[in-house]
């Protein structure tokens, strides 16, 4: 049987045009490789090499401190006075500070019972605390079941408002910030914070209130939040890794050595002076709580983070929720950067060491540098010298410096080291969402002021069922397919086949493995399955 050529299978005028044209991209590849490419392509590294030193020095710098806090017990917390307060026969329960816990809801009607619930069952004197509901719900039905609860916890005695507004403006810091508007507030001196989804222990206050009481000059205490759904599958024991090392060693570190981190947003007690003082709730990023912290640390106040105090909550269980939260998360840090850097600089009251560790280490390296290294170093310049191997990146940049890092930063989750791998591909795909986030945020552009709120699906005994019921297959095209990672896999598979054919680099392994990563992710595909 005869062979078929190309002939046989095209006109002759098209293959030859097809012989052409692939001739003209090997003439202009050629010319334009050695002027231009090559130049860019170590620029490029050079930069990358520099911004992934720059994260290298902050990790182990973290590490170094996290280490010696523990050996010597030099625990923040151990650094305050605490005691716990007494009963007075003279004053009674006056003796106890006035106490607001505020529970911002929107459309929350999976979770709402849960948190209003934990929030009514803290532990304090009844007549020294106010339950604000602070409903910014739009559907009418999950209005008045919420309502409803309100009502059906005042019945038995417990002093909880529920309080709504006639817009969103603002949203999360829209609301707070109502809600503190209020005159009953006014005889109230601290202010818990509790997300729809937070369900705080019944002595959290009892653990909490006596640092404000006893040291006045701390405006905050930060819990740590504990996953009630960490192991319901691969995606959220991923999150629970990133988010582990976020609370073992970033706000341990900052609380322990600059008495300043970032407010998480939940899970926390203010003062209420110290808010007043900071100026208050704005809405100018979206990230309110952070901006909140970083004035409030400006004016002199502050922070303490309790990492051994522990409220439950629940991690994002899809990836479109998952995508939205990280969104904000990016976004907002590089846009308040952006808002609040020539504040932080003229700042003077507080010391110049401090003003460093807040632009540089706080915001620089943590929200601008570790997305933009991640994505442009690991997902597009390396691949790219496999295309160009004139230009090679030494062994501790492409080696050495990753897998340090990595392991800092997975050491917070021992639990979860087996699942290594999978988690350096899955913050690598992620990266490109962050750092498409970060440059929105510093531009000001497009999504700047997007907010959506996570998506919970309730208690974790209900979880899995309701996880069948909300994963029933639904294919929108809008929703489910995500271009430019799937862009980004083509390239790193390009650059996978270009490796074993002509390439010298031998990063075809994880150039395959991070480009197949891509395309699941692209597709909508992630955390289906449960690990060990």
């Amino acid at each position: 049987m005869e062979q078929f050529s190309s002939s046989t299978l095209l006109p002759d005028t098209f293959a030859g045009g097809r012989g052409d044209m692939t001739e003209q991209f090997l003439v202009i590849w050629s010319q334009i490789r050695a002027p231009l490419i090559v130049p860019l392509l170590r620029v490029a590294v050079f930069l990358c090499l520099a911004m992934s030193a720059m994260l290298f020095v902050e990790r182990v710098y973290m590490a170094v401190v996290i280490t010696l806090v523990k050996l010597f017990g030099r625990k923040p917390d151990k650094r305050y006075k605490w005691e716990p307060l007494k009963d007075d026969l003279e004053l009674g329960n006056s003796a106890y500070p006035m106490v607001l816990v505020q529970i911002p809801m929107y459309n929350e009607k999976e979770v709402y019972q849960l948190s209003i619930g934990a929030a009514c069952g803290l532990s304090w004197p009844s007549d020294r605390i106010i339950i604000q509901v602070l409903d910014d719900s739009t559907d009418p039905i999950i209005k008045n079941l919420v309502e409803m609860e309100c009502q059906r916890w005042a019945s038995k005695g417990i002093n909880i408002k529920y309080e709504i507004r006639d817009n969103r403006n603002g949203y999360k810091a829209g609301a707070l910030k109502e809600g503190l508007k209020h005159s009953y507030v006014k005889q109230c001196d601290y202010v818990a914070i509790f997300d729809a989804d937070f369900q705080p222990e019944p002595d959290f206050l009892w653990r909490t209130i006596p640092f404000l009481v006893h040291n006045s000059q701390l405006a905050l205490v930060q819990a740590r939040w504990k996953f009630v759904n960490a192991d319901e599958c691969l995606m959220t024991r991923l999150q629970e890794m990133s988010l582990d090392y976020h609370f073992t060693v970033e706000q341990e570190v900052g609380s322990s050595t600059y008495a300043f981190f970032g407010f998480n947003g939940t899970a926390g007690v203010w003062r209420i002076a110290a808010i007043n003082e900071a100026g208050g709730w704005k809405d100018r990023t979206t990230v309110e709580d952070m901006d909140l912290a970083v004035r409030a640390s400006l004016k002199g106040w502050k922070f303490l983070y309790l990492g051994s105090l522990k409220v439950k909550n629940e991690l994002p269980s899809t990836f479109k929720a998952y995508r939205y939260q990280q969104h904000r998360w990016s976004c907002g840090p590089a846009n308040l950067f952006r808002k609040m850097l020539v504040e932080i600089i003229r700042n003077t009251k507080v010391s110049l060491w401090k003003k460093v560790h807040v632009i540089y280490s706080f915001f620089f390296i943590r929200k601008i540098v570790a997305h933009i290294v991640t994505f442009v170093f690991y997902c597009v310049v390396l691949p790219a010298t496999v295309l160009v191997p004139e230009v090679q990146i030494p062994k501790w940049g492409a080696v050495y410096v990753p897998s340090i890092i990595t392991l800092l930063n997975a050491v917070g989750t021992p639990r979860s080291l087996h699942l290594l791998v999978f988690w350096i591909l899955f913050e690598n795909v992620m990266s490109l969402h962050r750092t498409k986030a970060t440059f929105i945020g510093l531009l000001e552009a497009g999504r700047v002021n997007e907010w959506i709120v996570t998506e919970k699906l309730g208690d974790a005994h209900k979880l899995k069922s309701a996880l069948k019921a909300f994963r029933r297959p639904r294919f929108r095209l809008g929703e489910r397919i995500h271009l430019l990672e799937l862009a980004t896999g083509g390239y790193l598979f390009f650059c996978g086949c270009y490796d074993i054919v002509f390439g010298k680099n031998h990063y075809f392994i994880y150039l395959f493995l991070q480009a197949t990563a891509f395309f699941i992710m692209g597709f909508g595909y992630i955390g289906t399955f449960v690990p060990s």
